[in-house]
């Protein structure tokens, strides 16, 4: 919205710092992360009064997480909240690649807190079936992907882009949507899986966003793909608007969600948040490097899988507990030192997914 001001510049004065995608994704950083600031606290209070109880926990689940009872849940919607106002403000609205992530932001947002609300309401911890969930999400990513295609360069459009290769294109046709569904789906899901432990999925959706970001600005700049040898994919260099965001309003939300949770992130922000990531790797051709960014939530959603297939088979269990987070705390690891690792980890495979666009 603030992009507009441009229209009052001569070239040489203040408001032509709006035309800097850079300069607009700093405002968008410390707007949502004023936001979170201000609001958290208030939003945190309805939510404890309103819910009463807060989130079930699991009857199976760890002997640890039965201290969290009464912490509320759908603490995602004060990321959403300032990552929307934040983006809306900063970003250029007639930008479509703006529009896909936001709207696949919003729609798995919506799903999520149908879903945590079933959960608070019922005091049960089943929620929306799974299968009206995983439906109404391949919706969505349908329309999305759908709408990335017809918004791509022509030369780019229902092509696979090949990390560590230079030019290299899979053309899937009319299987691009499918493929890119399961991408958006996928990502949504994993990230869900992920948050179990107090700040264990909002640092890892920080850093693959971040990481995305800059992918974002790298391949909607011309200059910048001629030099590494990446597909150019005009406009998609505002998502990085999107991405500073989300950064700092999960900074925001973070701050509340440090251990001991004051609140939980719940599906209303792990399923948006994730939805988010995949979405961006699609509008960017760059989903297979998502699964490098984003290995974590790959190898939690991995872990629940092989557990639920080869108990089918067996009747025996691979890991103590999937997911995977939850099988180091059978093995004795503190949650802080759960969490921590694995936001190592995560910092490592983003600079790895770096490293992408230039190892060609």
């Amino acid at each position: 919205m603030l992009y507009w001001l441009t229209e009052f510049s001569d070239g040489g004065d203040f408001f032509n710092l709006f035309r800097y995608i850079t300069f607009r994704a700093g405002g968008a950083f410390a707007t949502a992360l004023i936001f979170g600031f201000l609001f958290g606290l208030p939003l945190i209070n309805m939510l404890r009064r309103k819910q009463g109880k807060g989130q079930p926990i699991r009857d199976d689940g760890p002997a640890s997480h039965f201290s969290k009872a009464g912490t509320p849940t759908m603490g995602g919607l004060l990321i959403l909240s300032a990552l929307l106002f934040s983006t809306l403000l900063w970003a250029r609205l007639d930008n479509p690649y703006v529009w896909i992530v936001l709207g696949v932001t919003v729609s798995f947002g919506l799903i999520g807190f149908a879903d945590d609300y079933a959960k608070v309401s019922k005091q049960n911890t089943k929620g929306v079936s799974s299968r009206l969930r995983f439906g109404l999400g391949l919706l969505i990513a349908a329309a999305a992907c759908y709408a990335a295609v017809i918004s791509h360069p022509e030369a780019l459009s229902g092509q696979l882009a090949l990390p560590f290769f230079k030019d290299a294109l899979i053309n899937l046709g009319i299987f691009f949507v499918p493929f890119g569904m399961i991408v958006i789906v996928g990502a949504a899901n994993a990230v869900n899986l992920t948050d179990g432990l107090d700040g264990l999925a909002i640092m890892p959706v920080m850093i693959a966003a971040g990481t995305l970001g800059v992918i974002s600005y790298v391949v909607g700049n011309f200059n910048y793909t001629d030099y590494l040898g990446v597909h150019f994919v005009p406009g998609t260099g505002e998502l990085l608007i999107f991405t500073a965001a989300l950064f700092g309003g999960g900074l925001g939300f973070l701050w509340y969600n440090a251990p001991p949770a004051a609140v939980f992130m719940g599906d209303t922000g792990s399923l948006a948040l994730g939805g988010a990531l995949g979405a961006i790797a699609v509008c960017t051709k760059h989903e297979l490097v998502l699964a490098i960014v984003g290995g974590l939530f790959v190898v939690e959603a991995l872990s629940v899988i092989i557990q639920v297939l080869y108990f089918k088979k067996t009747g025996r269990r691979v890991f103590l507990m999937a997911p995977i987070h939850h099988h180091f705390e059978k093995k004795g690891w503190a949650e802080p030192q759960i969490v921590i690792r694995f936001w190592i980890i995560s910092l490592i495979l983003a600079l790895i997914g770096l490293a992408t666009l230039k190892i060609r």
